[in-house]
């Protein structure tokens, strides 16, 4: 049985280290498997790249000025589908799609024509939308019905809006596929089943994390920074803007007196020249060490994302020691129970205030509470679940 990984990425990026993890856990059963990505570069063994750099930013910018998202990348998808017939999979197994890394039409024609088992884990939503990945911070559920006038229109065109289009093409292609949809959250098989894909199966495998790497891990962190008595909170993120929560971090180290810290993670001047002063910036950490330190150093992780499927930094925080306090957004909550963490009602800042000053005074949540829940997260044990899967589904597969 051969079966064929599609990513924009091999290893770089959540998607492309997902992809790398299933790879992993596969080639160690011995089943013949392949990842073929277009961006970026990989060393794994396994990876194969069909496309160019120069070849991707064009195809961006060809999506920005037709407004024709998914469905460029013409010779790049042929190319792709040479490397399929090469290959002969069994089961395709899809990931992030919208990365100018093929055109819709073409490959989802092929694996009509070819029969092939698909399996997709949608890790946004952009699947069952015109153009979204996400659509909670603007509340609009046009895509449940058909896509039109699209409120983040100009995040994907510069000139039209063909979100009715996309909207229908999607639909038509995506339909009549030997496909199971895979998600990460609850949340999102929510999502799905009140889309046009709801007559799919939806099989719920959450996201796993090295807890080899993310484990409590001591450092000089406050000795360095000098905040050896300070209530440390810390927020991580790459790509910071509201959807992150920045301005909510922003607001809370105005309201919050001497006693707390922040710390922000993946920042960059842009961001810095927002900061307040008592903000500790932080732009990059060397490696995944490095920040399981950091994660291991604070006080209280706080997520406010806005939009959100299953964050990967809830389950690293948690498994380094630290409670969480999270926006309810998406599948964020979903991470924590009772005894690790707790959950405001999204936008809430008076609420998010509160509990940051409860958690401080009243220490509810231990260490060794964090570490019984992030059991939960092992990437070897979420992993297996995605061979379970193939193989319930085909028993060929050994």
């Amino acid at each position: 049985m051969k079966l064929v990984q599609i990513n924009a990425t091999c290893g770089a990026g959540s998607t492309g280290r997902i992809c790398v993890s299933i790879s992993e856990t596969l080639s160690a059963k011995a089943a013949d498997n392949y990842i073929l990505y277009a961006s970026g570069q990989s060393d794994y063994v396994r990876g194969l790249r069909y496309m160019r750099h120069k070849e991707v930013k064009l195809q961006a910018l060809r999506s920005r000025i037709l407004g024709n998202y998914g469905f460029n990348s013409k010779a790049a998808t042929r190319r792709l589908i040479m490397q399929l017939d090469a290959i002969a999979p069994d089961i395709v197994h899809l990931h992030n799609l919208h990365g100018h890394n093929c055109n819709l039409e073409i490959l989802f024609s092929y694996f009509k024509e070819k029969r092939i088992k698909l399996y997709w884990t949608f890790h946004d939503c952009w699947a069952f939308t015109g153009y979204c990945p996400h659509y909670e911070m603007v509340n609009c559920t046009k895509w449940q019905t058909g896509c039109q006038h699209c409120p983040q229109k100009g995040h994907f065109s510069w000139l039209f809006d063909r979100s009715p289009y996309l909207f229908k093409k999607k639909k038509e292609i995506f339909t009549g596929l030997d496909l199971t949809i895979v998600v990460p959250s609850d949340w999102m098989a929510k999502q799905v089943k009140q889309s046009f894909l709801h007559n799919y199966d939806i099989k719920v495998i959450h996201n796993g994390i090295d807890l080899s790497v993310f484990c409590p891990t001591e450092s000089d962190f406050r000795q360095r920074y000098g905040c050896q008595d300070r209530f440390l909170i810390l927020g991580v993120a790459f790509g910071w803007d509201a959807r992150k929560g920045l301005d909510v971090f922003i607001e809370m180290a105005k309201r919050l007196d001497e006693r707390f810290r922040i710390v922000l993670v993946g920042t960059d001047d842009r961001v810095d020249r927002q900061l307040p002063k008592n903000v500790i910036s932080i732009h990059r950490t060397g490696n995944q060490a490095e920040l399981a330190a950091i994660y291991t150093a604070a006080d209280l992780f706080v997520n406010p994302t806005r939009e959100e499927n299953y964050p990967t930094v809830n389950m690293e925080a948690l498994a380094c020691g630290t409670p969480v306090l999270t926006f309810r957004t998406g599948g964020s909550p979903e991470i924590l129970d009772d005894n690790c963490g707790a959950v405001v009602d999204k936008n809430d800042l008076d609420g998010m205030e509160r509990e940051i000053l409860r958690i401080f005074e009243k220490s509810p949540y231990t260490r060794q509470a964090c570490l019984e829940r992030a059991k939960e997260f092992d990437r070897h044990s979420r992993f297996e679940e995605y061979v379970k899967l193939y193989e319930e589904k085909n028993p060929v597969f050994d």
